[in-house]
């Protein structure tokens, strides 16, 4: 009999349903797991679910009986891959779970930044329409979306899913190439070219040493002054300092951020403590987090694990 340990089951809302997985286990589940209580806690687990407690070589190296690691998550950055696949521990992922949320949360970031809507309600809330005393004021540019250009740095499932959106609202999409890369793949465009370019920057690639700070003081002044950022897919993806400094003089229009280098992020965090800025929207990682989008993943979660014991593993990483 498998013993499965949840080690952060507060990651997901309460309201959604975790189906009990159809085979015979011992199941034992915490709301949080601190790094000093996870190897007393995966002693005797089989299969551990974690979405962002850290499983890295020290811990690994401590929990003898551990057959699988079933993230519930798509990162596995929390997750010693190298060391894992040396030990023969299974790692499983959740994928195309999030194809409508997230891609849904990037183009209402988009609509919110071009139209400067963070901007005007912060104008009305200081009185700025009754010292104006017209009926209506423009303290702010408003760009529209149709016609402007997509950037897509990523090109997976969530990538392509902003595409269809965008696509689909009159932008023209380009995806980009690989930062540095020598030689350009069919249907993308070179890295500095899509910065140069893009109306929108969007990013969807995932969190290596290759893409940290993938977004920094350099890529801002290639940038459009009139152009928006949009990160909802990493934190250590961007630069917080650069950003903050080129929302600051005006590098680029606006920014909206979903994720951050260290979450939760404190009054630390550069972009917490300017978080006043009219052309900044901050949201606390949960572009992911639709209804249907969480109950995908917990109903995937479960079969990843049932389809391990069943000798059958899939979503493997």
């Amino acid at each position: 009999m498998e013993t499965i340990v949840f080690l952060d089951r507060a990651t997901i809302p309460e309201h959604i349903t975790i189906p009990q997985p159809n085979v015979e286990c011992q199941w034992q589940e915490y709301v949080t797991t601190t790094p000093e209580q996870v190897i007393e806690r995966l002693q005797t687990a089989s299969i551990v679910i974690t979405n962002k407690v850290i499983l890295d070589a020290q811990i690994l190296s401590q929990c003898p009986q551990l057959k699988m690691i079933a993230v519930a998550a798509t990162g596995t950055n929390n997750i010693d891959l190298a060391y894992c696949h040396q030990h023969n521990i299974t790692v499983s992922n959740i994928q195309g779970y999030a194809t409508n949320s997230v891609p849904e949360h990037v183009v209402a970031m988009m609509f919110a930044l071009k139209r400067n809507l963070v901007g005007y309600h912060q104008d009305i809330q200081a009185g700025v329409w009754q010292q104006q005393k017209q009926f209506c004021f423009f303290s702010h540019p408003i760009s529209d979306i149709a016609g402007s250009t997509l950037g897509v740095i990523g090109k997976g499932g969530l990538g392509n899913a902003v595409a269809v959106l965008a696509k689909a609202l009159g932008m023209k999409v380009i995806f980009s190439e690989r930062k540095g890369a020598e030689t350009c793949r069919k249907g993308y465009s070179p890295f500095t070219d899509v910065l140069a370019q893009a109306d929108v920057l969007t990013l969807h690639c995932p969190l290596a040493v290759q893409t940290r700070n993938i977004i920094g003081r350099e890529e801002f002044k290639r940038m459009k002054n009139s152009s928006i950022l949009i990160n909802a897919g990493r934190g250590g993806l961007v630069d917080e300092v650069a950003l903050v400094e080129a929302l600051q003089t005006q590098q680029i229009a606006g920014a909206g951020v979903d994720v951050f280098t260290q979450e939760p992020a404190d009054n630390s965090n550069p972009l917490i403590a300017n978080a006043h800025l009219p052309n900044l929207i901050l949201t606390p990682h949960v572009a992911w987090g639709s209804d249907s989008a969480i109950q995908t993943l917990a109903n995937q979660l479960i079969n990843n694990i049932e389809q391990f014991i069943a000798g059958k593993p899939q979503n493997q990483v």
